[in-house]
């Protein structure tokens, strides 16, 4: 049975979505101002890894991450750069698609853009209006808080909330009835974008744009919403406001919110000079699926502490495990000797039962992947020694192909190399057969430079593409 911490609750709570092998899944995702950065892509990974055990268990997922296009930010940088909103957004939101196809993140079933899906929002506010939830100051709409009473639940912030606490979002320069209440709607401004709908001539708030788009494509309740801890209030809060008012529905049944990730134990900041866009850390080189295991590898509710050096040992881990997912394929194709131990089945299966135990238990990543690493240790000393049967090592690579659709960082196949490569490898061969071992060690070296590991065994010459 999977629990799942429940921030609405503080608790663990026993999964149970709300229709049986089904679960409907609604993500924050990226506001399209700039390239993300390591931060948001915690977040995307946590919610790519449990939509992909959610998969591993047999749920059928229907997952929403909406692209905030049109918000205060947005529309500063398209000021800045004397470019239309529509042009300046593109290129980040075609940047994020690429991103979360370098990282390996499963794209989800539906991307919505708030630029879209005015019509939605605009019909969500009407109902509010209509209820008395929401009243209009100017030509702006505000949500009116003291008509919830279940308001901070989710943060437990209270209602009194100052000003300072208020997202720059929700301020403009009308009165509002109470400074803690919210902007639903925003009234039409010199040099920005604006709709002309039914109430009135402007643009939406962030927080309306979510609910509208949650509740488009997954309806008026549905099963998890993830998110950045600081997503948590007043976004979230305010989601569950304006929504469960409309609707009278209980909005979302579980609240999944990941922690903050440090760098260098800091708050990340361009002022500080440890600010990381994805892009950057490629540019220094680093092996994409080594972020990921590094941003995947620590438990979402624990603090990350980012540093360059721990992306060094992820990528020596992952070069590790991929080297061991080759080398178990290559032993059962060479040398894999025909008998098998039942104990050693039971210990395959042991290993399972306790990956699965850890990722039951709120995604315990961590445990989940010091019970992987132990058997793979085991593993390699029976192979090294010839011990380890075929039915054995067929068990632990399938087993090891299930847990990458979780993972998503294992390679089973050798890479391909370039015509120039394979024949320095065939001319290495030539020359260790007439014993030429000084040509041999520099072909070889010349192989290293260029990613290419050589290995000289028993059976004869391997390579390897280096991780």
């Amino acid at each position: 049975m999977l629990y799942l911490y429940n921030t609405f609750s503080r608790q663990k709570e026993r999964f149970v979505p709300l229709k049986q092998g089904e679960v409907r899944i609604y993500t924050c995702g990226p506001t399209v101002y700039d390239y993300a950065h390591i931060g948001n892509f915690r977040a995307y990974i946590f919610a790519d890894l449990l939509r992909r055990y959610l998969k591993y268990k047999g749920y059928k997922v229907f997952q929403v991450m909406n692209i905030t296009d049109v918000d205060d930010k947005t529309i500063k940088g398209a000021r800045e750069k004397k470019v239309d909103l529509k042009v300046f957004t593109q290129r980040y939101i075609q940047a994020f698609f690429e991103d979360i196809k370098t990282l390996n993140i499963e794209k989800v079933e539906v991307y919505p853009r708030a630029t879209e899906h005015i019509k939605e929002m605009v019909e969500l506010i009407k109902v509010l209006l209509e209820k008395g939830f929401a009243y209009k100051k100017g030509d702006s709409i505000y949500f009116r808080i003291c008509k919830f009473n279940r308001y901070g639940k989710l943060s437990r912030m209270p209602i009194t909330t100052t000003r300072r606490e208020i997202r720059e979002e929700d301020r403009d320069e009308y009165a509002k009835e109470n400074p803690c209440d919210f902007v639903l709607w925003k009234a039409k401004k010199e040099a920005e974008p604006f709709w002309k709908t039914e109430i009135g001539e402007g643009r939406p708030g962030w927080h309306i744009e979510c609910s509208a788009m949650a509740m488009k494509y997954l309806g008026e309740s549905f099963d998890i919403h993830t998110g950045g801890e600081d997503n948590i209030f007043p976004h979230h809060e305010n989601e569950i406001a304006q929504s469960e008012c409309a609707t009278g529905k209980r909005f979302v049944r579980y609240w999944l919110h990941c922690k903050f990730l440090l760098v260098n134990n800091e708050k990340m900041a361009k002022s500080k000079g440890n600010f990381y866009t994805l892009r950057d850390l490629l540019n220094k080189g680093y092996n994409p699926l080594a972020i990921r295991f590094l941003l995947l590898s620590v438990h979402y509710r624990h603090t990350l502490n980012f540093t360059e050096n721990a992306l060094r040992q992820a990528e020596e881990t992952l070069k590790r495990l991929n080297d061991f997912c080759f080398n178990i394929g290559d032993y059962k194709a060479r040398l894999c000797p025909s008998f098998r131990k039942d104990s050693f089945l039971q210990r395959i299966k042991r290993a399972k039962e306790e990956f699965e135990q850890a990722m039951d238990d709120d995604l315990n990543i961590s445990s989940a992947l010091s019970a992987l690493f132990t058997l793979i240790r085991e593993v390699n000393t029976l192979m090294s020694k010839g011990e380890i049967g075929r039915e054995e090592v067929e068990e632990v690579e399938g087993w090891l192909r299930k847990v990458n659709q979780i993972l998503g960082v294992l390679r089973f196949e050798q890479a391909e190399i370039g015509k120039e490569e394979r024949e320095l490898i065939k001319q290495r061969e030539e020359a260790r057969k007439r014993r030429d071992f000084v040509l041999a060690d520099r072909i070889r070296e010349e192989l290293k430079k260029r990613g290419i590991i050589v290995e000289d065994t028993r059976e004869g010459e391997r390579w390897k593409k280096n991780s």
